[in-house]
């Protein structure tokens, strides 16, 4: 099989004969948020869960998601009025919901504005949270 995006897909064999294929983050929007971020000094990356998270003085703010996307955090308050159940869907772990982290398709943050929207609260609502 041909991999369209070996940066982004590996393929793993599992013991049993089981194939299951494995998606990474996708290096150009990490890119594009580094640079949105570039010169905060509070600001750091580390991979996680698949992908590339930028933490604020230790809390996660914003990710290039290893499912594909972007995941954002926001106080639950404002997220909630962003859902809307295709673009904007909340993150869930495990099955459940997790208030105030929202995952955006591509078509939500596609132009540099709409990016940098997401990014600047997200970077702003990570420095409201007590320093870890």
């Amino acid at each position: 099989m041909d991999d369209p995006e070996p940066d982004r897909m590996s393929v793993l064999k599992s013991g049993l004969g089981a194939t299951m294929v494995r998606m990474g983050y996708d290096e150009g929007v990490a890119q594009r948020i580094r640079e949105l971020v570039q010169g905060e000094l509070d600001v750091t990356e580390k991979r996680m869960f698949g992908g590339l998270a930028f933490l604020v003085n230790g809390n996660m703010s914003v990710a290039a998601s290893g499912s594909g996307g972007l995941l954002v955090r926001l106080d639950p308050e404002d997220a909630d009025p962003l859902l809307d159940g295709s673009v904007v869907t909340p993150m869930e772990m495990r099955g459940s919901p997790m208030r105030g982290w929202l995952r955006v398709t591509e078509a939500g943050y596609a132009t540099d504005d709409q990016l940098r929207g997401w990014v600047e609260r997200s970077v702003d609502f990570a420095r409201s949270l007590p320093h870890k």
